[in-house]
C-alpha cells in the first residue's frame, strides 16, 4: 500500500482546483472539460478522478471553500465586541473578491449550478442566509442613525447590491477600487 503524503496529497488538491476556477471561470462548468482541468493543472485524468470522481465534485469542491471562509467571517464578526466592526469586517469579507478576474465566471458558475444541483443550492442559499443574518444581528447592535429599513430588509438588500456588483464585476469600464469605494457608500446608507 503506498503511503500518501499529507501535504503533497493538499497541495495536488489545490492544483487542481486552482485549474477548475480558471477553467470555470472562463468557460462556465458546461463549456469545460475534465481534459481541460487536467491540461491546465498538469495531469491525467487518473489523477483527477482520484480527487474528484465527477466535475460536479469539482464544483462542490471549489465554492465549499468560499463557504467556509465565509462562516468564519461571520462567526468572528458576531465575536466582536463592537457592533461596527463586526460589521466592517464583514463588509470587507463580502468585497474582497471583486477585483479578482474569476469572480463574474464564477459568480455565473455558482448561479448556474444552482438552478441544476438541488444539494449546491442548498448550500448557496445557507450560505447567503447566514450571511444576512448576520448582516441583521450587527445592524440591531450598532448604535447610532438606525439603518433605512429593519435590519432584517436592509441586510437583504446590502446582498442584493454586493451580488449585483458581483454580476457587473466583468463589465468594461468596472474599475474595482472605485468600484468597492462606491459600494462602500451605498452600504453604509443602507446602513445608517
Amino acid at each position: 500500500m503506498r503511503t500518501v503524503n499529507p501535504e503533497q496529497h493538499a497541495a495536488r488538491r489545490a492544483a487542481i482546483l486552482r485549474a477548475a476556477a480558471d477553467e470555470f471561470a472562463e468557460a462556465g462548468v458546461d463549456g469545460t472539460s475534465t481534459s481541460a482541468i487536467c491540461k491546465r493543472a498538469g495531469i491525467g485524468s487518473g489523477t483527477l478522478f482520484h480527487y474528484f470522481p465527477t466535475k460536479r465534485d469539482i464544483v462542490h469542491a471549489l465554492f465549499a471553500a468560499g463557504f467556509e471562509r465565509n462562516a468564519g467571517v461571520c462567526e468572528r464578526a458576531l465575536a466582536e465586541k463592537s457592533a461596527e466592526d463586526g460589521f466592517r469586517l464583514l463588509v470587507d469579507n463580502l468585497v474582497a473578491d471583486l477585483g479578482n478576474p474569476h469572480a463574474p465566471g464564477l459568480t455565473v458558475a455558482a448561479l448556474l449550478q444552482a438552478i441544476r444541483d438541488d444539494e449546491f443550492a442548498e448550500k448557496l442559499d445557507a450560505d447567503q442566509k447566514l450571511t444576512r443574518d448576520t448582516l441583521a444581528a450587527l445592524l440591531r447592535r450598532r448604535s447610532g442613525t438606525p439603518p433605512v429599513f429593519s435590519p432584517e430588509r436592509t441586510a437583504a438588500w446590502i446582498l442584493r447590491v454586493v451580488n449585483a456588483t458581483y454580476m457587473s464585476a466583468g463589465e468594461p469600464g468596472f474599475v474595482a477600487d472605485e468600484e468597492i469605494a462606491e459600494l462602500r457608500r451605498l452600504i453604509d446608507s443602507l446602513a445608517g
